[in-house]
């Protein structure tokens, strides 16, 4: 698995951060997203990024599966 994040697209909702914490974290001058994690290894962090994705209001997170 391989994260992106588009911080230009980023509503700075937090819900990214709220449900993988130590994936994603929020900018404190502007809120926006922080990628702390691009290729979450253990299992529990790779099912809460996909989560995030789906819940990101702006999909400015993307989740790219490797083959």
């Amino acid at each position: 698995m391989q994260l992106r994040v588009d911080r230009e697209r980023c509503l700075s909702a937090g819900m990214c951060a709220l449900t993988a914490p130590e994936v994603f974290d929020q900018d404190a001058e502007d809120g926006r997203v922080l990628l702390l994690d691009a290729a979450p290894g253990p299992r529990e962090r790779r099912e809460a990024a996909r989560e995030a994705a789906e819940l990101c209001p702006s999909g400015a997170v993307t989740v790219a599966e490797n083959p």
